[in-house]
């Protein structure tokens, strides 16, 4: 085992989740590289050194530069607002630093596709912040598709639906200024990487963006509340997703809906220790939807218990995805979802923005 030291760009939601799993990762994984927290950066010095005292750092700044030029800074989160993330990730390569980055990377696509050069020119290795897709559920439902356990897919419905902003008088606020804070920029990019990681590239789509509510106490909405999309993959695959920050008594509608020759898999993030498996097998009087309750027997989930059906948490997966970084970083090899599985996202997000525009089916670019 040895030391590596952490430093961690933001320290709200995300970035204390961060704090939180590398404090954590070591004890639960075993990790070879145990994370120090060496650097915490927010925006003015005051919350730095509050975010340092609560989460256990040994210093804090307000300059992402000091952070990422620091020599005792070996690795670097990036948890801060999309329009911070390209400088910094940039920065932090061609440095030789480590890059866990949260998603969407970059404010548009030309930040992805300059991040993505960045981290391939240098070899370091880089990384996304796609956490939902890491459950056991979901990491056992890829699983079961690579091995062919539900035969062919022909059709996807996935949804990323919450409802944060379904009150019409909720205020405006910083989310609801500028397309990167929007549904399609917040809320779609993590249900776009579920369907890529379940399913494979997405050919085509075509899309329909929406804004609700154009005026909230306090300004005008400049961004999207909620969007539809139908999608051709690359295997031929059907498919349909929605995104929605307005979809009243949804908490968390992380969900999708996989259909095959040989069965169907359901799974909803509300629930997100169970998984639904059909299997087209057997009598046709006994066939139905098998709620299967995830334990030790799946991907990343005895470290944390050892009873099956106790459950993970969203803590969890953010301790997950420390550890695959980490074990990136001992390894010196990029783990799933790397900037360009990343780029790939963002890609759809902006063939979705075009289609709509356009009013016609849109191929997703492949650079």
């Amino acid at each position: 085992m040895r030391e590596i030291g952490i430093g961690i760009m933001g320290g709200g939601y995300m970035g204390k989740a961060h704090s939180v799993a590398m404090s954590a990762v070591g004890a639960v994984f075993g990790t070879k590289l145990r994370p120090r927290l060496e650097l915490i950066c927010a925006s003015t010095p005051e919350t730095a050194e509050g975010y340092r005292k609560a989460y256990g750092f040994k210093r804090a700044t307000a300059s992402w530069e000091k952070l990422v030029h620091d020599p005792d800074v070996e690795a670097i989160v990036i948890a801060t607002p999309q329009s911070t993330h390209r400088a910094a990730a940039e920065t932090a390569f061609s440095l030789g630093k480590p890059v866990l980055c949260e998603k969407p990377m970059g404010a548009t696509l030309a930040d992805a596709e300059a991040m993505t050069k960045a981290a391939e020119a240098t070899g370091v290795v880089n990384m996304v912040a796609y956490n939902y897709i890491r459950t056991p559920a979901s990491q056992y439902a890829r699983q079961l598709i690579a091995e062919g356990a539900i035969g062919d897919i022909t059709w996807f419905r996935g949804e990323h639906t919450e409802d944060f902003y379904s009150d019409p008088e909720a205020p405006a606020t910083w989310r609801t200024e500028g397309m990167a804070n929007g549904t399609m920029g917040d809320l779609a990019p993590h249900m776009i990487n579920a369907a890529l990681a379940l399913l494979g590239p997405i050919k085509t789509v075509m899309a329909e963006v929406e804004t609700v509510h154009h005026t909230r106490p306090g300004g005008k909405v400049t961004n999207d509340d909620q969007a539809q999309m139908m999608c051709r993959f690359d295997s031929g695959a059907m498919g349909h997703m929605y995104f929605s920050r307005v979809a009243t008594g949804r908490k968390m509608g992380y969900a999708y809906e996989i259909m095959g020759t040989k069965g169907s898999i359901k799974f909803d993030q509300e629930d997100q220790n169970a998984l639904r498996l059909y299997r087209a097998e057997g009598p046709e009087a006994s066939r139905g939807f098998t709620k299967i309750l995830t334990g030790p027997a799946h991907p990343d989930y005895k470290p944390f218990c050892l009873g099956p059906g106790h459950g993970t948490g969203y803590q969890d997966q953010i301790i997950i995805e420390a550890k695959d970084f980490l074990e990136a970083i001992e390894a010196r090899q990029a783990k799933w979802p790397t900037f360009r599985d990343g780029l790939e996202v963002q890609r759809v997000v902006q063939a979705a923005l075009n289609s709509h525009k356009d009013k016609q089916w849109t191929r997703v670019s492949r650079g």
